[in-house]
């Protein structure tokens, strides 16, 4: 049993965190250079193997490892995410120097989410054993489609949060900069920019339905779940502006994380009938699959049509 202060301690990090990032480095509107996303970038990894080196003194050696397992399939799986991003801050034609804005809001609201569904899924598994079968199983399948899937337009007249928000808040079509609401004649109207957080949002949501089993395979333990899970959203911002002008040149990473679902999705179900996979392997496994799925994209070259 984690003691309580662990728990206090890190949210206290991380809120801290979340201020210095928004209220010092980010506190004046700007569109996010390659070389700044790169160096936090390089920050949020350090911090995140710096914590999994305290894991490792204080809970120990497997702890350890299922923190570093879970933190490398998270932030693979986040690269999914910024696919999603891309795709609906074109759509929207977000300015790069809002686009930090919204990540950071859609990020802070993402880690209510996942906390929510981490909590759940853990008292799942422990109350109904027989749930990993369900989660394993839904892992192979997502993998199996996403290795099929293509790509798809986004379209926000389709977004259910989106019809129900309209219903009882008018947008306004201006162009009103960072505001998320704005009045009009003193009626209170939302921005088109605060579409784009709510459409990020349902996007995360999604995303935590296939990432929240995937780390669960990993580990039960709900203190190792929530922090390498944290650590890896947090990572996601800066990440997003770090990589997705390179994005098109890592064709074949979205085919290596569909293999790394399908190998979660295996761990989990194989767990259930005692064939447990050690977790060195399956850290091993999983950042093979990573490596050359890069390395495919930079050395297969796409033909020319």
């Amino acid at each position: 049993m984690v003691s309580i202060y662990f728990w206090i301690g890190f949210h206290v990090f991380v809120f801290i965190m979340l201020a210095l990032d928004l209220g010092v480095f980010h506190k004046h509107t700007h569109k996010v250079p390659v070389k700044e996303a790169v160096i936090w970038t390089a920050v949020w990894i350090t911090l995140a193997l710096l914590f999994n080196v305290f894991v490792f003194y204080q809970f120990g050696k497997i702890k350890a490892l299922e923190f570093l397992t879970g933190y490398v399939i998270e932030y693979s799986l986040s690269v999914d995410n910024i696919f999603v991003f891309i795709l609906i801050f074109t759509f929207f034609s977000v300015k790069g120097q809002y686009q930090h804005k919204v990540l950071f809001w859609g990020i802070l609201g993402a880690l209510i989410m996942r906390a929510v569904f981490i909590v759940a899924g853990v008292a799942l598994i422990n109350r109904f054993h027989w749930i990993v079968l369900v989660f394993g199983g839904f892992l192979l399948l997502t993998g199996i489609k996403m290795l099929f899937q293509k790509d798809e337009a986004i379209d926000p007249d389709k977004n259910p949060v989106i019809k129900f928000f309209r219903k009882f808040l008018p947008v306004s079509e201006a162009d009103n900069g960072d505001r998320l609401f704005v009045r009009h004649n003193g009626k209170l109207h939302a921005t088109p920019l605060f579409l784009v957080l709510l459409i990020i949002e349902t996007s995360d949501l999604i995303f935590a339905v296939d990432s929240i089993p995937a780390i669960l395979a990993i580990s039960q333990d709900t203190f190792i779940v929530y922090t390498s899970n944290i650590f890896a959203i947090l990572g996601l911002r800066s990440l997003y502006f770090a990589v997705s002008g390179i994005m098109g040149y890592f064709r074949f990473l979205k085919i290596g994380l569909a293999f790394v679902l399908s190998f979660v999705g295996f761990k989990m179900v194989g767990a259930y009938f005692n064939l447990e996979i050690p977790i060195v392997y399956s850290l091993l496994t999983i950042v093979s699959i990573i490596i050359l799925s890069i390395l495919a994209s930079l050395i297969i070259k796409k033909e020319k049509v």
